[in-house]
Order: structure tokens, then C-alpha cells, then sequence
């Protein structure tokens, strides 16, 4: 719904000022990926009861979303030391709903996966069937969709400017 809003915002408004996007945001983006990519592989040494290679990648999934986190923060604070905030315009505005909303919803993924980290750490190699897979599951669809709706909010915010 926020896109929808900026979509028709952008197209009713004479104040549009583009905002200049941070450079960063293509290492964020990039970085995303890659945890998707991560996480995929950790997927498949799960199926394989490779317990030491699903730890290793898991942790570095994880490690990518915080830093993806850390990106987002760091793209905020480039922006307001420019002195670009939320109500310098309605394009910066809609820039820092649209990237805040989802920086809360990745962190509730970053959790999860520090929840799964803990999980497969605490019993050392053994990954139990029901309850390691079926968290990893859950947790991998939320991933990946978090991952997907920032490639298409990152292609919004640079092509629809």
C-alpha cells in the first residue's frame, strides 16, 4: 500500500523533489542477495544432515542481514548529514517510511535467524528433523520475501524517482 501511495503521490504532485539515493543502498542490495543465496545453501546441507556446513552458512546468512541492517542505518545517517529528512519533501518522506517499515520487518527476520543460530549451536552437530526444519522453513520464506520486496522497492525508489 505504501508503493501504491508513493505511485500516486508522485503522479498528483507538483512538490516532487527526487531524492538522491545514497550509494550504498547497491552494496545493501547486493548484499541482500547474497543472503538469499546463503540461505539456500544452508537449505540444502540441511536436506543433506551436513550439520557443520548448514552452522557455517546459516551464521553467514545472518551476518549478511545484519549487515544489510547496518547499510540501511548507514544510508539514514548519509541522508540527514545532507540534510535530507522525512519532511524535507514527499519523496524523502515516502523514502524513509518505505526503507524503515522494511528495516523493522527484516529485523524480525535477522531474529529469527539468530533464534535458528542458536537453535543448531546449542546441540552442537545433531539437527533434529521437525522442529530445525520446519523453524528453517518458516524462517527461509520470510527471508526470501523480505529479500524480494527490497530488490522491488530498491528498483521503485531508483527508477520511479
Amino acid at each position: 500500500s505504501f508503493t501504491s501511495a508513493m505511485v500516486v503521490r508522485r503522479g498528483l504532485s507538483d512538490d516532487w523533489v527526487p531524492t538522491e539515493l545514497p550509494n550504498i543502498l547497491w552494496l545493501t542490495t547486493l548484499i541482500i542477495i547474497l543472503s538469499s543465496v546463503t540461505l539456500e545453501f544452508a537449505r540444502r546441507s540441511l536436506q543433506q544432515d551436513a550439520a557443520a556446513e548448514y552452522k557455517r552458512r546459516l551464521a553467514l546468512t545472518t551476518l549478511l542481514g545484519i549487515a544489510f541492517l547496518a547499510g540501511q542505518f548507514l544510508a539514514w545517517w548519509q541522508l540527514t548529514a545532507a540534510g535530507v529528512y522525512v519532511y524535507t519533501n514527499p519523496s524523502s518522506s515516502f523514502f524513509y517510511v518505505l526503507t524503515v517499515a522494511h528495516g523493522v520487518h527484516l529485523l524480525g527476520g535477522v531474529a529469527a535467524l539468530v533464534y535458528l543460530n542458536l537453535k543448531v549451536w546449542r546441540r552442537a552437530a545433531v539437527l533434529t528433523v521437525s522442529s530445525s526444519r520446519t523453524a528453517f522453513s518458516v524462517t527461509s520464506v520470510y527471508w526470501h520475501f523480505m529479500d524480494v520486496l527490497w530488490v522491488y522497492l530498491f528498483l521503485l525508489l531508483t527508477l520511479w524517482r
